[in-house]
């Protein structure tokens, strides 16, 4: 029998190394992993949600075990609509804890076979997030090393120097 993947959702907005790191890891303990795009309604996104799909698509395009899809809507649901289970989310430290445990907690009441793994970030990842790349990318720093190159090159587009 084969496992099910495991799901890695966020908004991704870019998508950063450390969004990476977690999929490739959460692949070699799990097999595989969805990087599954959903939208976050507390969260006004620079890119639209084509522009974070495309880039989703674009930066996973040579990593077997990864898929990349998106949907709308409750995580749980998607959850029990495609029979998974498992969901992954990588922590950088107590803030994201909490964030995270807290929508655990909403995951699994909403769909109670829920379960989540927290994966701690790489140290060298701990201070990256979207929101600093999308800053910083906006006072034209060279966010080269932060984000693939896929990434680099649609921001700098919307931000040219």
């Amino acid at each position: 029998m084969t496992a099910a993947p495991v799901v890695y959702a966020g908004s991704f907005d870019p998508v950063t190394y450390g969004h990476m790191d977690i999929a490739r890891r959460a692949r070699d303990v799990f097999g595989s992993v969805i990087v599954l795009l959903i939208a976050n309604g507390t969260k006004r996104p620079l890119l639209d949600e084509n522009e974070r799909f495309l880039l989703l698509q674009q930066a996973f395009k040579d990593e077997p075990g990864i898929r990349v899809e998106r949907a709308g809507g409750l995580l749980a649901d998607y959850l029990k609509t495609h029979g998974l289970r498992v969901l992954v989310r990588g922590v950088r430290g107590p803030a994201d804890v909490a964030h995270e445990m807290l929508n655990a907690h909403y995951n699994k009441k909403f769909y109670p076979r829920t379960e989540t793994v927290f994966l701690p970030c790489r140290a060298e990842y701990t201070f990256l997030s979207s929101s600093a790349v999308r800053e910083a990318v906006g006072y034209g720093a060279d966010i080269s090393d932060l984000v693939p190159p896929c990434v680099a090159e649609a921001l700098t587009k919307k931000y040219p120097r």
